[in-house]
């Protein structure tokens, strides 16, 4: 019996290194946590008189939400979604990423891979050091706006960060 006893503690702890050798615990934006992300974000815009589109990405670029708002260009959505994915993709703001990839002549080439959108208004969602998302904002007059009402739409009080 004490055999067996060692037996199983040894395989349970063979099971448990394989599987800290092999998958990782993920966390994953919910369809609320968008929906608030996306709440927060318009209030911030609201609060600078503008109107903006609005994109979520998750951990895996896949669109979780895409708003635009009342009179934005058609074109602002599509840059949202790509701005999200970008930030998501580098784990970088994309206005940081932006100016970097200018004043580098070896990362300025960044700006013609066909997914990346190297424009302020991109920001990777973090939550417990984890990278779980990206938001993209477009439309609201300027990379550096769209890069704050991004960054406003962080949720502090469930440890959903953006930066």
């Amino acid at each position: 019996m004490v055999s067996l006893a060692q037996t199983s503690t040894h395989q349970g702890q063979t099971e448990k290194q394989a599987k800290t050798k092999y998958t990782a615990d993920a966390h994953q934006l919910t369809l609320e946590a968008a929906s608030e992300l996306t709440n927060r974000a318009r209030a911030a815009a609201k609060s600078l008189n503008k109107d903006v589109s609005i994109a979520i990405v998750d951990a895996s670029g896949q669109v979780i939400m895409l708003t635009r708002g009342n009179g934005v260009g058609p074109h602002n959505t599509e840059a949202a979604r790509r701005k999200a994915y970008t930030s998501l993709s580098t784990k970088t703001p994309t206005l940081q990423l932006a100016r970097n990839a200018k004043a580098n002549a070896d990362t300025e080439n960044l700006a013609n891979l066909p997914e990346l959108l190297l424009l302020g208004g991109g920001c990777p969602i973090w939550y417990n050091g984890q990278i779980i998302g990206g938001i993209g904002v477009a439309g609201g007059g300027g990379p550096e706006n769209d890069h704050n009402i991004a960054k406003a739409a962080a949720i502090e009080e469930a440890a959903i960060l953006i930066h």
